[in-house]
């Protein structure tokens, strides 16, 4: 179905094929298009928080379409037509604030977590609640597809937010971000603080020599704690602006850890509401493979939900699978014993790496495309 998403689409849409079929019309204000929408067939329509006249809004029931009405009180777009944008989750805050009016407690990115945190996580929502992440959930969905018809080659770079600004790891994962965005990947993370920030910053700084990384690491170094939200943010809007025009990357946060800041160096933002929708599509997206930097809970979860994938070719796909930190994965939290254990008679058997090297691991990747699994 083709999606309509401004006026001067609306318009040419009339003007070429004389009717609105099939087509989907997001948020929109077309009061003053009620002549044209009355005139025109509407079958297998969908309005999606679009301003109608009762006029308009009668022939579209009457003709087969449907509208989906603008849902009332709420800090967001539940029809967005389009991924978040670097910033746009901070529009409300403003660095070094001393008025109290302009804290990151006012940030987009706030708002929208403490109407989200309203109800206790598992409780029973009310309907317009549920209703409204369902929407924009699909929203951000639809627009995530859009992006990565763009965008063949994704590798995801995961690990834990606990990682600082400050420690050596952060610098090889910024490194490596880095390196695959300059190699023709598209990084995506979950874009987060710590080892996610990492990677999108290197993304970020790939159209420069790499000199810039330990440039900006050091800027960073400021302030490497992201409780201590202003200190952290503006050394990061510094980075962003002191590097500016940097290369494209993909975050996939969630509102579910809502008090972490969304890091600041990813162009294109797909935020959720539903955790388990936003962790189990990240690493359906990383076609070229996942690089798991040292982490947690979070980050072993994600490494055998990865497993998984690649185990029952889910997606047709098996794809490699990168440790990074060999001491971390075999000692600390020995998950490579047992992924390789669960990985033996099937294809991804041999696409299992573990390295300390962000050289080794891009080579990995590269070295180690896609493979088609028997179903």
């Amino acid at each position: 179905m083709r999606e309509i998403h401004s006026l001067a689409e609306f318009d040419n849409q009339i003007a070429t094929h004389g009717n609105l079929d099939d087509v989907v019309i997001q948020g929109l204000d077309l009061c003053d298009r009620t002549e044209a929408i009355v005139a025109a067939s509407c079958s297998g329509t969908t309005f999606l928080g679009a301003a109608l006249t009762d006029a308009a809004l009668r022939h579209v029931h009457d003709v087969g379409g449907v509208a989906f009405p603008r849902l009332p009180d709420l800090p967001f777009n539940p029809y967005r037509p389009c991924l978040y944008r670097q910033r746009e989750l901070l529009q409300g805050w403003e660095p070094g604030d001393t008025t109290g009016l302009h804290t990151f407690e006012q940030a987009l990115d706030t708002r929208i977590y403490r109407w989200a945190a309203q109800h206790p996580r598992g409780s029973h929502l009310p309907v317009i609640h549920a209703l409204a992440r369902r929407l924009h959930d699909h929203a951000i969905d639809d627009a995530l597809r859009d992006h990565l018809d763009t965008q063949p080659r994704v590798v995801a770079i995961m690990g834990g937010h606990g990682l600082t600004r400050a420690d050596a790891t952060y610098r090889t994962v910024t490194e490596l971000g880095w390196m695959l965005a300059a190699a023709g990947y598209h990084v995506a993370t979950g874009g987060g603080p710590g080892a996610m920030e990492a990677a999108n910053l290197g993304a970020w700084l790939s159209p420069r020599p790499d000199a810039a990384v330990d440039d900006a690491i050091r800027r960073l170094c400021v302030a490497t704690d992201f409780a201590d939200t202003d200190p952290y943010l503006t050394a990061g809007l510094e980075v962003c602006d002191t590097f500016a025009d940097g290369g494209e990357s993909l975050a996939v946060p969630t509102w579910f850890y809502g008090h972490e800041p969304t890091n600041q160096f990813a162009t294109h933002i797909a935020k959720y509401f539903a955790n388990s929708i936003r962790e189990d599509g990240l690493l359906a997206i990383a076609n070229h493979g996942v690089i798991f930097a040292p982490g947690s809970a979070g980050t072993v979860q994600e490494i055998f939900q990865d497993a998984t994938q690649n185990h029952y070719g889910v997606f047709g796909v098996a794809s490699p699978m990168v440790l990074l930190g060999r001491s971390y994965w075999s000692e600390t939290l020995p998950a490579e014993r047992l992924l390789r254990e669960l990985a033996v008679g099937h294809v991804y058997a041999d696409m299992i790496t573990t390295t300390d090297s962000a050289d080794e691991a891009l080579r990995w990747i590269a070295d180690h495309p896609p493979r088609g699994v028997p179903a």
